[in-house]
């Protein structure tokens, strides 16, 4: 935890690559969703897929922080679980389209079956933190059951078999806390960050090639690509703006900043989605592209913005997400969005640099 300099190791940049594959998929399905007839199930689709992918990838990361070993019985085990995302992604459109899951559940039962035997590793290695280990390894393998029997069971159960998954750390860790490295955590989250915003710019620059390819008005497309643009280019200023790892004071923070990155990796997603569906020039496309920012906008005023108590940043925070969700209302929607995202990356900037030199002690953090 106290390692000064707590890097990404190439396995983990591996990892997170490989990835890339299951929200590309869950993404591109939430694109056709949007320009189809099943928009409720498709959305409510793409949320739960989205958990199995996010779950898989946030519980390899935290302990990855405390317990990378990086060797030969490690990497194999890691090379696992990402022939498990690879299985999940190979079965997220069936979901889609056949609500069918037992691909994705196969593949989803690999990754976590491999972080059990990571666990017990830990356990046998880290007497100190036995009990914690143990605990995570017999509660995600009992999960796993769960989720074998869940295709057979009401569909709302995924529900509550979430929400045990989620509780397994916050049970764990009471008996002891792992080694996880603050600076560490804040990195791989930036890293997916960028990686979920690369999805958002390859989805976009795919369907405008195949709309030009298509004839589509060219004055048009320009205006979308650069409003899409910008608006990745936004989102990226707003969440780099400044350093996170100040913010992991605490098991009790550190866990509510790990899990609200939910919200922020799956509304950074399906903003891709919606600029794919902006270039086919569907009917919703500005709420198919406001929704998910003006989540992501939200999130991160929750998680990075609203801790460090500089009210007039909140307040501009929370004005752009109602001003985001209004721009649907307008005739140019993306660069309506573009231009509210513009503004709030620039009144961050100024009243952050002001907060910084009237609070010095902040810009040591």
């Amino acid at each position: 935890m106290h390692e000064t300099h707590r890097v990404s190791t190439p396995l983990e940049l591996f990892f997170d690559l490989c990835f890339v594959v299951a929200v590309s998929q869950a993404a591109g399905q939430l694109h056709h969703a949007l320009g189809g007839d099943h928009l409720g199930v498709g959305v409510l689709h793409y949320v739960m897929v989205f958990f199995a992918v996010w779950w898989a990838w946030m519980n390899f990361s935290w302990f990855a922080s405390a317990y990378d070993t990086d060797d030969g019985v490690y990497r194999v085990t890691t090379l696992v679980q990402i022939t498990g995302v690879l299985i999940l992604a190979a079965g997220i459109p069936r979901v889609f389209t056949d609500d069918d899951w037992r691909i994705m559940i196969a593949g989803y039962v690999v990754m976590r079956l491999a972080m059990v035997a990571q666990w017990l590793r830990a356990a046998q290695s880290d007497p100190e933190r036995r009990r914690c280990a143990l605990r995570y390894a017999g509660g995600i393998f009992a999960v796993q059951i769960l989720w074998v029997l869940w295709p057979l069971l009401p569909m709302w159960l995924f529900v509550p078999f979430g929400l045990l998954e989620v509780a397994i750390p916050v049970w764990a860790e009471r008996v002891a806390q792992t080694t996880w490295h603050p600076h560490h955590i804040t990195e791989r989250y930036g890293l997916f960050t960028l990686i979920v915003l690369g999805e958002s710019v390859l989805a976009a620059t795919t369907a405008t090639q195949a709309a030009l390819d298509s004839g589509h008005g060219v004055g048009d497309l320009v205006a979308l690509a650069a409003g899409g643009l910008v608006i990745v280019f936004g989102m990226w200023w707003l969440y780099f703006d400044r350093p996170a790892h100040y913010l992991l004071t605490s098991l009790r923070t550190s866990i509510f900043w790990g899990y609200g990155h939910y919200a922020v990796f799956a509304a950074a997603a399906a903003v891709g989605a919606g600029l794919a569906e902006a270039v086919q020039a569907h009917d919703h496309i500005g709420w198919a592209i406001a929704a998910p920012v003006a989540v992501y906008v939200l999130s991160l005023w929750v998680l990075q913005v609203r801790p460090r108590k500089e009210y007039l940043v909140d307040a501009t925070h929370l004005a752009a997400v109602v001003l985001i969700l209004l721009t649907p209302l307008t005739p140019w929607p993306v660069p309506a969005t573009a231009v509210v995202v513009v503004v709030l990356v620039v009144v961050s900037v100024v009243l952050g640099q002001r907060s910084i030199l009237e609070r010095p002690e902040r810009s040591a953090l």
